[in-house]
Formats: structure tokens, sequence, C-alpha cells
């Protein structure tokens, strides 16, 4: 029984080829995106902002005005209304009371009272409350785990491979977090430490799929010698290409159920991931490789270099002339 092959054996694509065109295409997405976080900003969840939001399901689509009235009567203050999945399902989103743990309960049973009352088929999923010092900590520590992620991934490269990998590897990770962001800023889906979780899990794919496509090229560096640098990262590409293509395709498809069949509350986080995946895929070919023509990065890169005679023979080069009669 033969083998299913998604990518037939000795590919021939030329991927460089494009290059100019994909970077450009990239440099335009990540424009946008910074453009969009400007101006339309992030959603963010009760994590990162404090405050109470409820859940709220119904049969048909509420009228949002009628329901900010009936949220606004109850004098919580600082109510958000937003629908989030389908017209159907909304999140109210209040300031938190002042006071212990029963005032924060007791606001979210007169919110569900006011909201029955006019709408019976109403159902409330989970509750969630955090308290402005906590969101603010859960900001920063969030904010600091993909920097410093991101720079300690370019050391490591840095270290492995040569500095023009490294580069590479940055900007790479750096494209897919910033086209991540841009599309929360698109379409306002709730950005909370879920969002930060697929963030940095998208960091550490793009990161695996980049190495094995960096060990690839340095090997054929090594390897052919008198080879120009853009043939050299073809044939690396497409000898790396049934690999991630299994690999992201096989991700993506399990995504992609859970995103269609999967709870409500892990839509952003596998939206998020479907995205970065994709993402995370071309920017190993179309970032990272092209980096490395532009800094001159070839055969002679891993060269040993001559480190001229050794101290010791040197040493007992002298020792034996002065020993002579």
């Amino acid at each position: 029984m033969r083998l299913l092959k998604l990518v037939p054996e000795n590919t021939n694509l030329q991927f460089l080829k494009w290059r100019n065109i994909a970077m450009a295409i990239s440099f335009l997405m990540i424009a946008g995106s910074i453009a969009l976080v400007a101006t339309r900003g992030l959603n963010l969840g009760v994590d990162f902002v404090g405050g109470q939001m409820v859940r709220v399901t119904f049969t048909e689509a509420p009228n949002l005005d009628d329901l900010r009235k009936r949220v606004d009567a109850l004098g919580l203050g600082g109510s958000t209304i937003q629908q989030f999945g389908g017209p159907n399902e909304v999140t109210i989103r209040t300031s938190l009371p002042v006071g212990d743990e029963g005032a924060s309960n007791r606001a979210a049973t007169e919110l569900k009272r006011a909201v029955s009352a006019g709408y019976p088929d109403a159902k409330f999923g989970s509750v969630d409350a955090v308290s402005g010092k906590v969101s603010g900590e859960l900001f920063r520590t969030g904010t600091y785990a993909m920097v410093l992620a991101m720079i300690a991934i370019s050391i490591y490269i840095w270290f492995r491979f040569e500095w023009q990998f490294g580069l590479g590897a940055l900007f790479a990770l750096f494209h897919d977090v910033s086209l991540t962001f841009g599309f929360f800023a698109l379409t306002q889906l709730e950005f909370d430490l879920n969002i930060v979780a697929a963030v940095l899990t998208i960091i550490g794919y793009s990161l695996n799929d980049t190495i094995v496509v960096f060990d690839r090229i340095r090997e054929n560096l090594r390897k052919y010698r008198k080879m120009e640098i853009i043939p050299i990262l073809d044939l690396s590409l497409n000898e790396t290409l049934a690999r991630t293509m299994m690999t992201s395709l096989t991700m993506m498809i399990a995504l992609l159920a859970l995103l269609l069949w999967g709870p409500e509350v892990i839509f952003g986080f596998t939206a998020a991931m479907l995205l970065g995946i994709f993402i995370g895929t071309y920017s190993s070919v179309y970032m990272a490789a092209p980096i490395l023509v532009w800094t001159k990065i070839g055969p002679h890169s891993f060269v040993p270099k001559d480190v001229g005679p050794v101290a010791g023979a040197e040493r007992l080069s002298r020792r034996e002339t002065t020993s002579e009669p």
C-alpha cells in the first residue's frame, strides 16, 4: 500500500523568486495592523481593564439599545455591551462594585434579574470579575512575557547559528505578532489572557518551524560551497516543505474544527491560533529566509577562520632555538 503524500518528492519551487513582492505585502500588512491597533484599539477583556463581565445568550438577537437602558438603570456605571460569536450572543461589562465579594455577587444577581425581566429566554454564562489593580498587573506581566520571549528566542538563534539568522527570526516573530494584534483590532474580538497564551504559543510554533528551515539552510551552506545563496535557500525550503505542510495542515484542521464546533469560551484563542499557524508558516518562508539574502549570508559564513599559530607551539619553537649551541 502506497503512502499518501501531500507534497511530491523532489519539489523544485522557486520560493525566493517572489521574495520582494511577499516582503512588500508583509510590510503593508504590518503597517495596517499597527494603524488598526492605534486607531481602533483592542477590545481588552476584564483581565486587563478590570470590572465584571457577564456572557448572555438569547434565542433571538436582542435590541441592544433597550438592553443598554436596562443595564444603565441599575447604576453600576461604565457599562459596555458587545456582540460576540453571533448576533444573539452578548457580553455585558460593568464596573466592579466597591466592597467585598458579596457586593460583586449581588451586582451580578441584579444584572441577571434586570435582563431576564425583558428577555425571559436569556441564558447566562460565566461571570468574570477582576479588580483594577490585578488587571494592571496582568497587563504588564503579559506584555513582558511576549517581549522577553521574542528577545530570548532571538539571542538563542544568534548563538546557535549566526546573527543574521537571529535577525531573520526576530523579524518573522514581529510579523506574526503584529498581524495577530491587527486581526483582533479589526474584528474587535475580546483580547484577554487566553489570547496572550495564544500569542506565546504562536511565537513558539513560528520559532520551531523557522529553526527547522534554518538548520537545513546551514547544513546546505556547508555542503554546497560553490552554490549561490538563493538556490541554496530554495533547495532548503523545498527539502523541508513536506514536513512544514504536514505539521501546519494537521494543526489547522484540528483548530478549524474547534473554531466551528468548540465552546465559545475558547473562540478567540482558537481564532488566534488558526491565524498564527498560517502566518507563522508563511513567515518562515517569506520573512526569515529573505533576510539572509539581504544580510549577505553565504557558504563563507561557516568556514572556520584562521586563528594563526598556536601560542604553545610558538613558545616551544623559541625554547628550541635558544637551546641550540
